[in-house]
C-alpha cells in the first residue's frame, strides 16, 4: 500500500504519529462493526478526500492484521459504502471531482439529494448502518464535544460517528495559506492595519457561519447585473434566480467594473469581496481595485515591519515586551512561534520607521546577542 509506505518512511515524526492514530481509528471501526454496516460520508472536500485515503490505508492494515493471505499486497482500495449528499448549490467541479474519485477508487456510491438529517433517516431505514466515517476536525462548528468515536446527537438517527482526523489541522498538508499573508502585505502598503483574519473550510456552511458574525441586517436579493455576468461565465451550469452566488444585500451593493476582470468586484458599503484563489489572481484583482475610483480605498502612510528571531522563552521576554508596548504605543508588538519547537518570532509594526527601529534597538539591547533580525516572517 503506497500511502502506508510513504508516510511510514517520512522523516516528519509528528505526521507519522497523526497518521498512525488515524489509521488505528479506522482499523478499530472495521473491527467493531460489520463491514456492510459501515459507511463513509464523502463530499469531495479536502478533509473528506484526506479521510478517503486514510480509510484505504486503514482497511489495508486491518485486512493485513486479519491474515487474509497473499492477496493483501494487491489490495489497493476499500469498497466501503459511500454517501454523497448532493447539493444544488455545489459547484459543478465539486460534483465532477466527487464522481470521478468514486469511480477511480471503486467506491459503491449512494447519492442523497436532501438535507443531511433527513437523508440519514431515510438511509438508515433502508440499510442498517452502525457507523459512519466523517471528516470532522477540531475547530469545525459541529466538533464541540466530539471524540474519535461519538454517538450521534439526540434527535438524530442512531449511529456512531467515527472521526479519524479529529485532531488534524491544515499544518499537516502541503498547502500553505499564501493569500492571507499577501493580502496583509498589500493592506500594510496602503497604510491599513489588519485587525482580524478568519480561516474557514471551503464549504458553504462554514463560510456562511463566519459571515453571520458580522452580517448586515439588509435583505438579500438576486442582483440582476451580477446574475448576467454569472450566466455568461457558467453557461448551462447557471441556475437562474436560484443561484445563491448572485444573492447580495439589497440596495447597498455596488459592482466595481474593470476591463481586466471577467467578473466585477463586489462592494457592500465598506466591504469589498475579492474572489482570488491564488496569489497571481490576487495581484490582478488588487491592481484593478486600486485602479477603480469607485472602490473608495483611502491610502495613507504605509506600515513598516521588523521581525526578530530568538531562542529565548516567551516568559523570559514577556516583561520587556510589556514595557516596550507602553513606551512605544504607536508600534504594534506581537510574537509567535513558527512551530512548537521553533524559534520565537517578535514582530514590530508601525508607520514611523524611526520609532520601529528604536523599539527594535531597545529590545535587542535588553538581550545582548540573543536576537537576530530577518527580512520576512512566515
Amino acid at each position: 500500500m503506497e500511502i502506508n509506505e510513504a508516510v511510514r518512511g517520512s522523516s516528519d515524526r509528528r505526521m507519522r504519529t497523526k497518521y498512525g492514530n488515524a489509521v488505528y481509528v479506522v482499523q478499530r471501526a472495521f473491527a467493531l462493526y460489520p463491514f456492510e454496516e459501515v459507511a463513509f460520508s464523502f463530499n469531495g472536500g479536502k478533509d473528506s478526500t484526506v479521510l478517503l485515503h486514510l480509510i484505504r490505508a486503514g482497511y489495508y492494515l486491518y485486512k493485513k492484521d486479519s491474515g487474509d493471505g497473499a492477496q493483501i499486497d494487491a489490495l489497493k482500495n476499500c469498497p466501503v459504502r459511500t454517501i454523497y449528499f448532493e447539493s444544488p448549490c455545489a459547484f459543478p467541479e465539486i460534483n465532477s471531482f466527487t464522481y470521478e474519485t468514486v469511480s477511480d477508487y471503486g467506491l459503491p456510491l449512494e447519492t442523497i439529494q436532501s438535507d443531511f438529517k433527513s437523508g440519514l433517516e431515510g438511509l438508515l431505514k433502508e440499510k442498517p448502518t452502525k457507523a459512519i466515517f466523517i471528516g470532522t476536525r477540531i475547530g469545525d462548528p459541529n466538533a464541540v464535544g466530539q471524540e474519535q468515536f461519538s454517538p450521534s446527537s439526540p434527535g438524530w438517527p442512531p449511529f456512531m460517528r467515527v472521526n479519524p482526523i479529529l485532531d488534524w489541522s491544515y499544518r499537516f498538508g502541503t498547502a500553505e495559506d499564501k493569500l492571507g499573508a499577501a493580502l496583509c502585505n498589500k493592506l500594510h502598503a496602503i497604510g491599513w492595519r489588519v485587525s482580524h483574519i478568519a480561516v474557514v473550510r471551503n464549504e458553504i456552511d462554514s463560510v456562511a457561519e463566519e459571515i453571520e458574525r458580522c452580517k448586515s441586517t439588509d435583505d438579500m436579493a438576486p442582483d440582476e447585473e451580477f446574475e448576467d455576468y454569472l450566466s455568461q461565465i457558467m453557461g448551462n451550469d447557471y441556475t437562474g434566480d436560484r443561484n445563491e452566488m448572485a444573492l447580495l444585500p439589497e440596495g447597498i451593493t455596488e459592482l466595481l467594473h474593470h476591463k481586466s476582470l471577467p467578473l466585477p468586484l463586489i462592494k457592500c458599503r465598506n466591504v469589498i469581496t475579492l474572489a482570488a484563489t491564488n496569489v497571481d489572481e490576487l495581484e490582478i484583482e488588487w491592481d484593478c481595485l486600486l485602479d477603480t475610483q469607485e472602490s473608495g480605498l483611502v491610502r495613507s502612510k504605509p506600515f513598516v515591519s521588523k521581525h526578530l528571531h530568538t531562542v529565548l522563552s516567551d516568559v523570559k521576554i514577556a516583561p520587556v515586551l510589556a514595557k516596550l508596548c507602553l513606551e512605544f504605543s504607536d508600534v504594534y508588538i506581537g510574537s509567535h512561534r513558527v512551530s512548537r519547537s521553533g524559534p520565537l518570532v517578535v514582530n514590530l509594526t508601525g508607520k514611523d520607521n524611526q520609532r520601529v527601529e528604536a523599539a527594535v534597538e531597545k529590545l535587542m539591547s535588553s538581550f545582548e546577542g540573543q536576537f537576530s533580525q530577518v527580512d520576512s516572517c512566515k
